[in-house]
């Protein structure tokens, strides 16, 4: 499979600390980030690159050359005139493979991109993007997709958006159809996202790949910063899905909004003091911060599933609003009992995902290579802290006066940034 990397921008942002450096040349910890990029590529087997450049093009072919150095083949396009960020795939479309990766220089990654090819290939995609939560979802461009990941919805930073939204952001990696690039586009500059991807929005067609793996721009000097400390810490290789991670699973009434009994509405939800602090801090840390909630309003025919939807969408407004992400979120639709008023007799079942058995932190573990044992189960109630101990998990109760806890979890604290102070201090 080809990947093609776009390295042609100009960095005009970062450019006032590296002013005579190509932005894909700008050493992170003595290593460019666009040699990163190929030698952790080259480790998952992608050695066929195709680099579209354009600014200071010279500097990155004489770094480069054939890419047997690096173990790989190098192709290059240098645009003469600017053809937008998707103009040279026109030019090179004799070169492409049937599906190939397009990657762009200036974004920092580091991805388990086979992985990510087998998703796409699954769903017999023309497209499939990247999309990952960030610390900013207010300001990014957003994608929303059906319970099968197919893209309905895309808006772009300009579009209007609601006023709730899932936090998914378009994270400029993709895996392509070579059908895609047909008939070029009647304009001097072609645009990626606005002219071919955008469109197939609501096609069935274009699918996201949902992963918490470290995708980060480095476009101003201080996310530049940011992600060096990153590097240093060793977030960004520890976020590779092949290697096992780290979360804490979170309950959500009573754990991260207030508690109201059976919360049907987005109106009623609020999130608890202290929660978003707590959950930016598990962000900073190693460690993933995963919701797992049980759901029964939904069996019960109280709440539909887009009504629950709404109602995560709005807890992941409010979060992102505070600069605090949801690397997954699972629920359980279900409820053991019959009797209620306009149940739905198909959820009405002894399932496994439903606390305190442990079917969602399962789940959670095989989606996402999860070390339940090196993991932790926080939570207001017993049923939180069985789900966590058959899972395997370590777990962390939050003390309240509605449910008294006989067997207490490994620890215990008043509220979640307590419970999450305490464990991060481990």
């Amino acid at each position: 499979m080809k990947t093609v990397i776009m390295a042609g921008g100009a960095g005009t942002r970062i450019s006032e600390a590296f002013p005579n450096i190509p932005k894909p040349l700008i050493p992170i910890e003595g290593v460019p980030v666009l040699e990163r990029e190929i030698r952790g590529l080259k480790e998952q087997g992608f050695t066929d690159i195709i680099l579209t450049l354009s600014h200071m093009a010279d500097q990155i072919i004489s770094h480069f050359g054939d890419g047997s150095k690096f173990g790989v083949n190098i192709e290059y396009y240098v645009e003469e005139t600017p053809l937008g960020n998707a103009g040279a795939l026109y030019e090179i479309r004799d070169l492409l493979s049937d599906d190939f990766l397009l990657l762009n220089a200036d974004t920092v990654f580091d991805v388990d991109f086979n992985r990510f090819v087998d998703f796409h290939r699954k769903k017999d995609a023309l497209a499939t993007l990247f999309t990952h939560p960030n610390d900013h979802p207010y300001d990014s461009g957003l994608i929303v997709a059906g319970q099968d990941l197919a893209v309905t919805k895309w808006y772009a930073k300009e579009d209007d958006r609601p006023k709730y939204y899932k936090n998914r952001v378009n994270a400029g990696l993709h895996v392509l159809s070579k059908q895609l690039i047909g008939k070029r586009p009647d304009t001097a500059k072609v645009d990626l996202d606005r002219q071919l991807l955008k469109p197939l929005a609501g096609s069935g067609t274009m699918f996201c790949y949902d992963s918490p793996e470290y995708v980060r721009d480095m476009g101003t000097v201080d996310r530049f910063k940011s992600v060096c400390r990153d590097f240093a810490s060793g977030k960004v290789s520890s976020r590779n899905l092949k290697n096992r991670q780290r979360a804490i699973f979170l309950d959500r009434d009573g754990t991260i909004n207030r508690y109201v009994g059976f919360l049907r509405s987005e109106e009623e939800f609020e999130l608890e003091a202290g929660a978003a602090e707590a959950i930016r801090l598990i962000n900073a840390s190693d460690y993933l911060a995963i919701v797992v909630t049980n759901q029964p309003v939904i069996a019960r025919g109280e709440v539909t599933f887009e009504g629950l939807e709404n109602i995560h969408n709005k807890m992941e407004t409010l979060l992102g609003d505070e600069g605090a992400y949801l690397d997954g979120l699972y629920f359980c639709p279900h409820h053991p009992d019959s009797g209620f008023p306009g149940e739905v007799k198909a959820l009405k079942t002894d399932c496994m995902c439903r606390k305190p058995k442990p079917g969602m932190l399962l789940k959670a573990a095989d989606d996402l290579n999860i070390d339940l044992g090196a993991s932790w189960m926080v939570g207001d109630g017993a049923n939180d802290m069985e789900a966590g101990r058959r899972a395997g998990t370590k777990t962390g109760l939050i003390l309240t006066d509605r449910e008294k806890c006989e067997d207490m979890g490994d620890l215990s604290g008043e509220d979640l940034l307590d419970v999450v102070k305490q464990i991060l201090r481990r």
